[in-house]
């Protein structure tokens, strides 16, 4: 079926919304001369995952590149600064549903080797605390999907992950 185009644009086909992937990023800060990296606590009033530890995450807005995501959900949570090119990605997780995903979710997760300010919670009423954890150490109280992409980032294990697909 060919696109028909008005002023030199395609014209929009209907969104597949049965097919609709929710798309997320969150970045991995590692300071390496330290080997710590930046996590934050869920608080109580958490949408998911309430008091578990979880990497800076969060949903790409429409129109948004995944680079631009990835930074403006660190700063959001964290205050942390990124340049957006100066990510690489360190994993991609695909889920077959989330909490808001029920056709599933894709999330980039990008490190980030380079950037400014120090770990601040900026969102008090989501995060319980930000904070450097020794890589060595990462807390087992943490969600499954962003565990597993830190954990394979860090040993430079495999860089898809499944979840819940049979």
């Amino acid at each position: 079926m060919a696109q028909r185009t008005t002023d030199d644009q395609p014209q929009a086909l209907p969104p597949a919304l049965e097919s609709m992937t929710l798309l997320v990023a969150a970045v991995i800060v590692h300071d390496k001369a330290t080997n710590r990296v930046v996590l934050l606590q869920r608080s109580q009033n958490a949408k998911f995952a309430q008091g578990m530890w979880d990497l800076p995450v969060g949903k790409s807005e429409p129109g948004e590149p995944i680079t631009e995501t990835a930074a403006r959900e660190l700063y959001e949570e964290t205050g942390l600064t990124v340049k957006p090119e100066a990510l690489a990605v360190a994993h991609i997780i695909h889920g077959a549903w989330g909490v808001e995903a029920p056709n599933g979710f894709l999330t980039v997760v990008f490190a980030a080797h380079e950037w400014t300010g120090e770990p601040d919670n900026r969102e008090p009423r989501k995060h319980a605390q930000v904070c450097w954890v020794d890589a060595d150490t990462i807390p087992a109280e943490f969600v499954d999907t962003t565990a597993s992409a830190l954990h394979r980032y860090l040993t430079g294990g495999p860089q898809v992950s499944l979840d819940g697909w049979s």
